[in-house]
């Protein structure tokens, strides 16, 4: 039986990086808008999921064209997101 690899209280660069069978406990999970991380049977509990640099840029960007007027194309994408346009 395989051990899953466990994080705990530490902070994470998500960028490119691939986890399998991992649990990350408390850490803070940063993705900066590089390649997006993979995941393979990762449990996590109580995280902080930041988003910085080119990521911190494209939400400040999707709060602007919210903010213009474009509620329509940013709730598209949330609901593509969250599986609700299947």
């Amino acid at each position: 039986m395989q051990t899953a690899t466990i994080f705990n209280h530490e902070t994470i660069t998500l960028d490119g990086e691939r986890f399998s069978d991992c649990e990350f406990r408390d850490c803070r999970m940063i993705y900066r808008g590089g390649e997006p991380p993979k995941f393979d049977n990762c449990r996590f509990g109580d995280c902080d999921w930041r988003f910085e640099d080119a990521a911190a840029r494209t939400l400040t960007h999707m709060q602007v064209v919210w903010g213009v007027g474009g509620k329509a194309p940013v709730q598209a994408l949330i609901k593509a997101i969250t599986g609700g346009g299947r």
